[in-house]
């Protein structure tokens, strides 16, 4: 990347970009931002982030664009097209794609910035809102790696950046991350129940648990989120699913087959189907108990 990193576009202010954009702010950059409901943009500008009317003009001036927008066909439907933000960006720029996207989308966002003399990573974050908002995110960096190199002051301010590979590397890991994520959820949800239907206080076995080998972030944060009954999304039920799915599928095209991730890709679908889209994926544990509650007896005809 020939030029310092001074000027960052943020596309995607949402739950975890707010925090993200704030904190790039607060670390010295110029920041223009763009969210599609503005008023989430607006919010940050009391921590010193400009709102840009749309996403090509945050992005024609800026030294990198950071987008950490929903899903991979909402990514290419500001990425891409010739109102886009890569045909946007000027020459030399580097965009960061920083959403949970399909490898093979981040590949081809690598080739059309390749096309356009841009640079490009895809470099997805695990850590939550609370990571997002100290500054804790674990970054999974795919690309050349000089270009993950010359992003390090960018990176440091979110979180802890490594290098996995070329273009789409960073979306293989985010996928893992997101098994592991989702499994641990699930596993600590049926362990909360099966103590609370046992006569246990959930409570006090968490507590019980933490330092010994069943400990865990997810035990320690959703596993307090279950006890508490807050479901306030952190990261909603409905971005597990997108992420689970997507790993099942990229299985299948590999031909693997991956039992506890089918059941748990099950047990998050059926979550969402129920009314938990919006609720955060540790509500998990709220379907175990529907599904586990007394069937209602059929009126007889």
């Amino acid at each position: 990347m020939s030029q310092p990193l001074r000027a960052i576009a943020f596309v995607g202010t949402g739950i975890m970009g707010a925090h993200m954009a704030r904190r790039l702010a607060e670390a010295g950059f110029r920041v223009r931002a763009w969210n599609r409901t503005a008023a989430k943009a607006e919010t940050l500008v009391a921590h010193g982030v400009e709102v840009a009317p749309s996403a090509r003009a945050a992005a024609a001036e800026a030294d990198a664009v950071v987008c950490m927008l929903s899903s991979g066909p909402v990514c290419d439907a500001v990425l891409g097209g010739k109102d886009g933000v890569i045909a946007a960006m000027r020459e030399g720029a580097v965009l960061v794609v920083m959403s949970s996207i399909p490898v093979e989308t981040a590949r081809a966002q690598a080739e059309a910035c390749a096309r356009r003399g841009l640079r490009y990573v895809d470099a997805p974050v695990s850590g939550g809102e609370r990571g997002a908002a100290t500054g804790a995110l674990a970054i999974m960096a795919g690309g050349e790696a000089g270009t993950v190199d010359a992003l390090a002051p960018l990176f440091a301010p979110l979180g802890r950046a490594t290098h996995v590979g070329p273009a789409g590397s960073g979306q293989l890991a985010k996928l893992a991350n997101q098994l592991i994520v989702a499994s641990n959820i699930c596993a600590v949800a049926e362990a909360l129940l099966l103590a609370e239907h046992g006569g246990a206080d959930p409570a006090r076995v968490r507590e019980a648990l933490l330092g010994g080998f069943a400990d865990s972030t997810v035990l320690r944060q959703h596993g307090e989120r279950m006890v508490r009954g807050d479901f306030v999304p952190g990261g909603p039920a409905k971005y597990q699913v997108k992420d689970t799915t997507t790993a099942l599928r990229l299985a299948r095209s590999q031909g693997l087959r991956l039992p506890i991730a089918m059941a748990v890709d099950r047990l998050f679908q059926d979550l969402v189907d129920n009314g938990g889209a919006d609720l955060d994926h540790s509500a998990v544990i709220a379907e175990l108990r529907r599904a586990n509650s007394p069937a209602e007896t059929p009126e007889e005809v």
